[in-house]
């Protein structure tokens, strides 16, 4: 079992987005060790892109604000080795394949393991193409996270039968950012996945509220939260820590009774 698979060890997983270096990499960091001592199992830590084509609204305006910020990708590989000296729970990158092309490919997953980085998720990278990355993440031991989405339909089975570390389900088509109601059949897809690996899956994409978290990981093996945390990051600014810590302690306490 790779270090992920600690994050479901214990009941549902509660997966915390960040934007690193949003508004500054000192605010991040904090924001971090709150969530994590609010019961955030896994933390999900955004490298930031010029075009990230995934994202919303709130989580393009976060990724805007960290690169005016001036921050590089060897600032947050330092923000991670700062993190670790205290930091236990799993921690994987969430960002784009051309970020890691630009910096290179064997360089930066070197890093990865140096700093203790256990995972990736690439939302840009096309299943058909993760063999471009999957030997040299393996080199290295960090985890290349799949995303299954409602379009996956009949590549399903074939992607939850070579994950590793998670599988990112997505919960509907489109960006992220918060939904009201979320109406993909995810029972479905879950049930797929469920046939054809042990490894657990998480729902993210439009979940911000503990009702909806709590639906999702009764679903799933756990629920990610990513832009409802950046609006908080947004509006707090510096003095957003103790706001994350609160917002992930109440998600994780509606995901209780799962």
């Amino acid at each position: 079992m790779s270090k992920i698979g600690e994050a479901f060890a214990d009941g549902k997983a509660f997966i915390a987005f960040v934007t690193c270096g949003d508004p500054d990499l000192e605010t991040t960091m904090a924001c971090v060790r709150g969530a994590v001592e609010n019961g955030a199992d896994l933390i999900e830590l955004g490298i930031p892109f010029s075009d990230p084509t995934a994202e919303g609204p709130v989580i393009q305006g976060a990724n805007l604000r960290a690169l005016t910020g001036g921050v590089t990708t060897d600032k947050i590989f330092d923000m991670v080795r700062s993190l670790r000296r205290d930091v236990q729970t799993p921690m994987v990158f969430m960002t784009y394949a051309n970020v890691i092309f630009s910096y290179g490919s064997e360089r930066f997953f070197s890093v990865c393991r140096e700093i203790g980085i256990d995972g990736v998720i690439l939302p840009d990278l096309p299943y058909e193409e993760k063999e471009e990355f999957l030997d040299i993440c393996h080199t290295y031991g960090v985890d290349l996270i799949s995303l299954v989405a409602p379009t996956s339909a009949n590549r399903i089975a074939m992607i939850a039968r070579e994950a590793e570390g998670f599988l990112y389900v997505v919960s509907s088509l489109g960006v992220t950012g918060t939904r009201s109601e979320i109406r993909t059949d995810l029972q479905s897809i879950v049930e797929v996945i469920r046939q054809n690996t042990d490894i657990p899956c998480a729902i993210g994409f439009g979940i911000s509220t503990p009702e909806q978290a709590a639906k999702m990981a009764g679903i799933s093996d756990g629920a990610i939260v990513g832009s409802a945390i950046v609006k908080i990051i947004e509006k707090y600014g510096r003095e957003a820590a103790p706001h994350v810590g609160a917002y992930v302690r109440e998600m994780k306490e509606g995901m209780a009774s799962c």
